[in-house]
């Protein structure tokens, strides 16, 4: 894997149909077209992508969208600065006054 892949378990987390049901289901529902809105229109471009609207555990097909790849690689990258963040921004954790 490399990329955004390397050293992630993603791929095991789908399930066993992810690539013969469930994501053929998705790309056919939204006539592979990318359904993020950007500035309020909805992208359109050819969507080759798959990606989960809300939870990454819930694979109903309701819950997710076609993407195409910049798309989806911006969001994918939002989330992943959006998380490293929230932990940057912990305050640490502060010494007992008394071990000062």
């Amino acid at each position: 894997m490399s990329g955004g892949w390397e050293g992630s378990n993603r791929r095991n987390e789908l399930p066993p149909n992810w690539h013969t049901v469930i994501r053929p289901a998705v790309l056919q529902r939204d006539e592979y077209r990318c359904r993020n809105r950007i500035d309020g229109y909805v992208c359109g471009r050819r969507a080759n992508q798959v990606d989960h609207i809300g939870d990454k555990h819930d694979h109903r097909i309701e819950m997710l969208q076609a993407l195409c790849e910049d798309c989806h690689n911006r969001k994918s990258s939002r989330q992943g600065n959006e998380a490293r963040w929230a932990v940057k921004m912990r305050r640490p954790a502060e010494r007992h006054p008394g071990l000062l």
